[in-house]
């Protein structure tokens, strides 16, 4: 396989024509070796447009959804980032090379180890993995000036929203299969938050994800 001429097909096949048109996003990709993160076994799908598996159940976003959500977060260089779900540290990556700080939660120990050994390998030294639950929010840093769920959460717990700093933003997928829908959520006041539905998609939720109808945005 030719590495090279299959990442440029993922961007200009896959990634552009999911509304992904932000040049520095664009050329992060090409930054960032995705197949790195990309388990053995699946290398000859690193560039492909589907969730990859990366053990524990888990997957990989498809490539056009981790361009998309990046872009839409418009990172900034001194933003202090909280991501819930490490998974193979990817998308800890390519944010890493936007922003200050990345802190990763990641409730289990396995993937724990190879987000961080991923992440270590790829030189990203400002992100932080640490193992635990994150599901209704990590106070640990707080207040945060971006936040992103890499996985679906039937109801997005208020405790996310209060963690944000004013001006912040927050990206996460809500509701139950078979649509649910991926959420842009920006803090632009004391108590004061504005969403846009971005896309209708199905990726799977986290653990211990809220459900019932506690809080609902």
């Amino acid at each position: 396989m030719n590495i090279e001429q299959a990442r440029f097909n993922m961007v200009e096949n896959q990634i552009r024509p999911w509304e992904v048109l932000d040049q520095q996003v664009l050329d992060l990709l090409y930054v960032v070796k995705r197949e790195d993160f990309v388990p053995a076994a699946y290398q000859t799908l690193a560039f492909s447009d589907m969730e990859i598996p990366i053990g524990q159940g888990e997957h990989m976003w498809q490539p056009k959804m981790e361009a998309r959500v990046l872009q839409e977060l418009a990172v900034k260089p001194a933003d202090q980032v909280l991501e819930i779900g490490t998974g193979s540290g990817y998308f800890a990556a390519l944010l890493a090379h936007r922003v200050q700080h990345v802190y990763s939660v990641e409730i289990k120990p396995e993937l724990k180890i190879l987000g961080e050994a991923n992440l270590r390998r790829a030189g990203a030294a400002n992100v932080t993995v640490e193992l635990g639950d994150g599901a209704c929010g990590w106070t640990k840093h707080a207040p945060y000036d971006v936040i992103v769920l890499s996985g679906s959460t039937p109801v997005l717990p208020q405790q996310f929203l209060q963690q944000l700093k004013i001006g912040a933003r927050l990206f996460a997928v809500v509701g139950n299969p078979p649509v649910m829908t991926a959420r842009l959520i920006t803090c632009t006041g004391e108590g004061i938050y504005n969403s846009i539905d971005l896309l209708e998609t199905s990726i799977a939720p986290l653990a211990n994800a809220l459900a019932g109808e506690r809080f609902s945005f």
